[in-house]
């Protein structure tokens, strides 16, 4: 009897392991509890993956036997690229290839774009370096896009899913960046620029006063004017907004110089445009507690000093809206920055989405920059001052047009050939996200900045911190605690069961 009832228990978990694998061939189900859903594909995704027209054919370079983080992300990169190919219906096939098994696809690798990486190995209690590849090239006909490097962390489902789309669209939309009054050229904009180019053409755009802005432009850049705006321009820019049309624009209202320790106000025409639509960017600078630090050349008697200084008006902004804008952004870095305020139609819909610290004040320019100065927090009595905006629903024609301002003209700026400087990858994504979002495409905005988040203990509060430390202490001694009282409980419940039916 015992026999036929193991046999039955047998048969029937094959026939449960079986249906379930049925069903999963038509139904696919995935919990994922991560706080940015780390491992869920988004909409935008989806709707890239279902609209090819083409297959995809991605080579995946990943050396073998790497460390644990490296090793997890080759194997996070081969279960997205499953579930790409599931989700377009078998139009993306894969290969992983390991470059350093031989020297021919090491240099095929190499050839196409795949640049090793040094990554740090312990060894025998000793630190060695391994050279490691760990990118992508992608192929859809005679079409081809590289994945230089997929690093830990890195907002994976982003660099596949852009690359996937730059290589299925044909006719990008076109975004100007307007020209002629002492604006940055598109070369001064390396980082923006190499982002916006996955989606769009990004053109220099310059106006006269014989000509219209071309309707292939749908949103228009405006970043740090320092000469006067012509009026013609700015009437062209009116129209262009009760056309439906879009702008972005990054002013300086203050500019200011480090080295000289001075400050002075800036006056293009932008300001009274802007204030005419009820966004006044105040004359003024802002200080925050919450600084960047600079290193500074400070003469003592007869010596030089070099010195590492706090500075307020360079202030670190990590307070934001909640807004498809700055969704996933962590820092900014804001040099000379202005606040703003509203004062225009209610029937407008103004968003303020960049703010200060809590601990922040302002100085009205000119100002010099008094480097030995001693702040305090009476120095900084203001919270939480806007120092970007939107407003939508402009008038003008049949459609209403949508602006983002942000006050400060020089955080997406690299600076000019010869003398350009790594701008801060969120300063890029603000630009970029804000683009995405005037243009109406704003599938991948999140998927910019969506990867694994840096959360070091050492950075919690100290209350969170000790939370923590006990829960992982205790809940597995917990665990083993129920678990023993319930099996405990039901043996007894057993026993009593079994003595039960003896005496009876």
């Amino acid at each position: 009897m015992k026999f036929n009832n193991f046999r039955l228990t047998i048969f029937l978990v094959i026939a449960i392991v079986i249906i379930v694998n049925l069903l999963a061939e038509h139904f696919y189900l995935r919990l994922d509890l991560t706080e940015d859903h780390q491992y869920t594909l988004s909409a935008a995704t989806k709707d890239i993956l279902r609209n090819l027209k083409e297959p995809v054919t991605v080579k995946a370079y990943f050396s073998k036997n790497l460390p644990a983080p490296y090793l997890k992300t080759r194997s996070d990169f081969q279960e997205m690229l499953v579930e790409y190919g599931r989700i377009s219906g078998n139009m993306l096939a894969y290969e992983f290839i390991n470059p350093n098994d031989n020297e021919q696809q090491e240099m095929e690798a190499m050839q196409n774009g795949i640049q090793p990486l040094m990554i740090n190995v312990r060894e025998k209690d000793q630190m060695t370096q391994q050279k490691a590849y760990m990118g992508a090239i992608l192929n859809i006909g005679n079409e081809k896009e590289v994945i230089p490097v997929i690093e830990p962390g890195s907002a994976m489902e982003y660099a596949l899913s852009t690359s996937i789309k730059k290589l299925s669209v044909s006719d990008k939309p076109s975004v100007g960046l307007l020209q002629g009054n002492g604006e940055p050229t598109p070369d001064q904009l390396t980082q923006v620029g190499a982002e916006l180019s996955v989606l769009y053409n990004f053109e220099p755009l310059t106006l006269s006063d014989s000509t219209t802005i071309p309707a292939r432009y749908n949103t228009i850049a405006i970043v740090r004017p320092t000469d006067t705006i012509r009026e013609y321009e700015l009437r062209q820019l009116d129209d262009f907004l009760a056309g439906g049309g879009r702008l972005f624009i990054a002013i300086n209202r203050v500019t200011g110089n480090l080295q000289e320790g001075y400050g002075s106000p800036l006056n293009t025409g932008l300001e009274t445009w802007l204030a005419s639509k009820g966004l006044i960017v105040d004359e003024n600078f802002v200080i925050d507690a919450s600084c960047a630090s600079v290193t500074m050349q400070q003469q003592v008697g007869n010596a030089i000093h070099i010195s590492s200084l706090a500075v307020p008006y360079i202030p670190l902004i990590s307070n934001f809206a909640k807004h498809p804008i700055t969704s996933g952004l962590e820092m900014l870095v804001m040099q000379f920055v202005s606040s703003m305020r509203y004062s225009g139609d209610t029937t407008l819909i103004y968003t303020p989405i960049l703010f200060s610290s809590e601990k922040s004040g302002t100085l009205m320019a000119p100002q010099y920059f008094n480097y030995q100065k001693r702040w305090t927090e009476a120095d900084f009595p203001l919270q939480n001052q806007v120092l970007g905006a939107t407003l939508q629903g402009i008038p003008g024609g049949r459609f209403h047009g949508k602006m983002v301002v942000i006050a400060d003209g020089d955080f997406p700026v690299n600076g000019p050939r010869g003398q350009q400087q790594q701008v801060h990858p969120d300063n890029v994504n603000l630009m970029v996200n804000s683009i995405d979002w005037l243009s109406d495409d704003t599938g991948l905005i999140g998927l910019r900045t969506k990867g694994v988040s840096s959360r070091p203990i050492k950075e919690m509060e100290e209350g969170h911190r000790t939370f923590l430390k006990w829960l992982n202490f205790l809940l597995p001694v917990l665990l083993v605690i129920i678990y023993g009282y319930i099996r405990f409980q039901r043996r007894r419940n057993q026993r009593v069961a079994r003595m039960e039916m003896n005496y009876s």
